[in-house]
């Protein structure tokens, strides 16, 4: 049985080895216009299995420079939202599979502060659903006053929506999530993520507020107080709680995000390294059908994973190859993304730098276009996914 498995992973890998390189020539040329029309400084594409890396190319540069350095296959980028899957919601998933929470239960049976207001049937499960009735950003002014009071505010806030019937993307719900990792830890969010998820995978340049060392390798986002953000998060939230929460914080590279990648399509286990137990991972990545209406009042089903994107408004980044429904992924606000396909045992990150220097150039049509000419050169043509 060991030797089937081991000779169908390598038929995988082979398979998947053989992009069409025709395909992959469109998809340099498509990254190289998009970086000449100054849509990013820079880029990395990385595409691989559940056996590791079949491709992976290092564009453009750090800045505009001139004498800027050349973007590296090593590069760090803030990943801004997704940390969500990456470090939030991990994390979650691992202490629901070692059974020191349970998904289905209310957050204030961790928090008890949170239970007002309306917020006392929230449900961790919601919260990794954007069911929670949340709104996505409370106001900045919440955060002047350090992170003690922060919390405080967010947990007097009121849901906008009945929890449960709603489906709207928050980042105030995950920085509840990572208090909830907190406190049932016991340990920050960053020290349980590095602990549980970065370490064992061997994620070794990835983490939250990255060492002064590393500075020359991260690419720098945008301008705080006039100086450029270079490992100092992007996120002005995710900065006032100390560059540590739920919704953005993690620094990583192409390669590390890769091997969490393969954990993933490798049902929570990457090189004999268990980080969850495959009935956890499945119930993380499969799909939950989010019962709701547009803004016309029309019945929609949007679906998610526990942390994962499916199918929603935020999906484009899946391109028109992958199938709807039964292949996941995530964005991230400076320009970052993921996309995996278990079915097919493949995956493609794209990391680009799209906020510098100004926070105004719009990748949406750019990551799509990856995603879709990426799928076409593992999968072949097919029919555009709706």
């Amino acid at each position: 049985m060991k030797t089937l498995l081991i000779v169908t992973m390598l038929l995988q890998a082979m398979a998947l080895a053989a992009l069409d390189e025709k395909k992959m020539q469109e998809v340099d040329e498509t990254i190289q216009d998009a970086i000449n029309e100054h849509k990013t400084p820079g880029a990395v594409l990385v595409v691989g299995n559940s056996a590791g890396i079949t491709y992976q190319k290092a564009y453009g540069h750090l800045t505009y420079d001139k004498d800027a350095s050349p973007t590296k296959i090593d590069t760090i980028f803030d990943l801004a939202s997704l940390s969500k899957p990456v470090g939030c919601a991990t994390s979650i998933m691992i202490l629901a599979d070692r059974g020191k929470l349970s998904i289905t239960d209310p957050v204030v049976k961790y928090l008890p502060e949170f239970g007002n207001n309306g917020k006392e049937k929230i449900t961790i499960e919601m919260l990794l659903l954007h069911r929670g009735g949340l709104i996505p950003d409370n106001p900045m002014k919440d955060f002047e006053e350090g992170r003690a009071k922060a919390w405080q505010n967010i947990t007097n806030l009121k849901p906008k929506w009945e929890p449960g019937t709603h489906f709207a993307y928050t980042d105030v719900g995950f920085m509840v999530l990572g208090k909830v990792v907190e406190r049932v830890s016991g340990q920050t969010l960053d020290e349980f993520a590095k602990q549980n998820i970065f370490v064992p995978l061997r994620m070794t340049d990835t983490m939250y507020n990255p060492p002064e060392q590393w500075k020359p390798r991260i690419a720098p986002t945008g301008k705080r107080k006039e100086a450029w953000m270079i490992g100092e998060v992007h996120d002005p939230r995710s900065y006032a709680l100390g560059g540590v929460a739920g919704h953005a914080g993690v620094f990583s590279t192409a390669p590390d995000l890769a091997r969490y990648c393969r954990m993933v399509l490798n049902a929570g286990e990457l090189d004999g390294v268990r980080i969850m137990s495959a009935e956890t991972l499945k119930q993380m990545t499969s799909r939950h059908d989010l019962d709701d209406t547009d803004s016309e009042g029309k019945k929609i089903r949007p679906g998610r994973g526990l942390g994962f994107d499916l199918t929603t408004s935020y999906s484009s980044a899946r391109g028109d190859r992958f199938e709807p429904g039964k292949t996941f992924g995530h964005t991230g606000y400076t320009g970052t993304m993921f996309w995996m396909d278990p079915e097919n045992d493949c995956f493609l990150i794209f990391l680009t730098n799209r906020v510098h220097p100004d926070d105004k150039a719009d990748i949406k049509g750019l990551r799509r276009a990856v995603a879709t000419k990426v799928a076409e050169a593992i999968l072949g043509p097919g029919p555009a996914a709706k």
